[in-house]
């Protein structure tokens, strides 16, 4: 693990002593969007239209981050005209890279061994953490983002009609539940594991890991009246938890000391969970050996002798 200062890459964990302790994640420097027409998104530049085979991903099988853009990808039917490219699960001392193992898909644009390359090819003196996902433009050479929650929002809306299905699952009279109910997950769960397993301060891992199964009971509470978490129909915010709680137990329990209970101990989140990884187009998303390699090896601080635990054995069907 590392990152680039002056597009010169260095191998350095993340610094807690100024922190207290607590892990601190940095906020994505890439914000452009692509539009139907163009025109400039939210944030960022404009001239990114939304055309078929302009755009290419990089994702992690094991990033749930990567996985939120991968998963989107999969469900709007965008698979023949927005291409992928997958890095190999272990993330040492060059970051995310290309070697070639099960599942890794090279990259196109300038063959790289490291992620990196991408950022520096784009930015020569980026400085910064090298994250997945990572969304480029092929016709104008650059990155266009490199926040997952953006780019889900612009495979969800901006290729309508060049894609396989038209549900929207972020709709624009239920983006203030959607919204406040991301807003919340996120910092409790999604990013909750992380402070929990990052934490290097006994006190502060206890407050974080708190946290997130004070929010795991309010919403296996939720849950026991309503199918999904916004006005009981699937949304984006649905998908933004799911893929948390789809290495809760393999990862998250384990390797990030977030084992008060495990996701299979809440009857309603752990039906939610398998029914969403049984949606269509879902299971081909969630590579465990990919997820349980990345985590159990990457992280030397951690678990330093980067042995890979065997189970959980989990039973991802419905049939029970």
């Amino acid at each position: 693990m590392g990152l680039l200062v002056d597009g010169k890459w260095f191998d350095r964990w993340y610094d807690t002593e100024e922190s207290g302790g607590r892990f601190i994640r940095s906020d994505s420097q890439f914000r452009n969007w692509i539009t139907p027409d163009g025109s400039p998104g939210p944030t960022g530049d404009g001239g990114f239209k939304a055309e078929p085979h302009r755009y290419h991903l990089y994702v992690s099988y094991a990033c749930p981050w990567a996985s939120r853009a991968l998963i989107m990808r999969s469900l709007k039917g965008l698979e023949d005209i927005i291409s992928v490219s997958v890095v190999n699960p272990l993330m040492a001392e060059n970051g995310w890279t290309f070697e070639p193992v099960e599942g890794v898909v090279a990259d196109p644009i300038m063959n790289a061994d490291y992620l990196y390359e991408i950022y520096t090819k784009v930015k020569p003196d980026y400085s910064g953490r090298v994250t997945v996902p990572v969304l480029y433009d092929l016709k104008t050479d650059t990155i266009v983002n490199n926040e997952s929650s953006e780019i889900m929002r612009m495979f969800n809306s901006a290729f309508q009609g060049l894609g396989g299905s038209d549900y929207d699952f972020a709709p624009e009279e239920l983006l203030p539940e959607i919204d406040e109910m991301n807003e919340r997950v996120y910092d409790s769960i999604n990013n909750g594991v992380y402070k929990a397993g990052f934490a290097t301060k006994q006190d502060v891992y206890e407050e974080e890991v708190t946290k997130i199964f004070d929010e795991l009971d309010r919403l296996e509470e939720h849950l026991e009246t309503n199918e999904y978490l916004v006005a009981n129909k699937i949304t984006e915010a649905d998908w933004r938890l799911f893929t948390t709680l789809v290495r809760f137990d393999s990862v998250y329990h384990g390797h990030f000391k977030c084992n008060i209970k495990q996701l299979i101990d809440y009857p309603n989140l752990w039906r939610y969970t398998r029914e969403l990884y049984n949606w269509p187009g879902i299971a081909s998303t969630v590579n465990f050996d990919h997820i349980k390699e990345h985590y159990y090896r990457s992280h030397e601080t951690i678990n330093p002798n980067g042995i890979v635990p065997k189970g959980p054995a989990l039973d991802w069907s419905l049939d029970y």
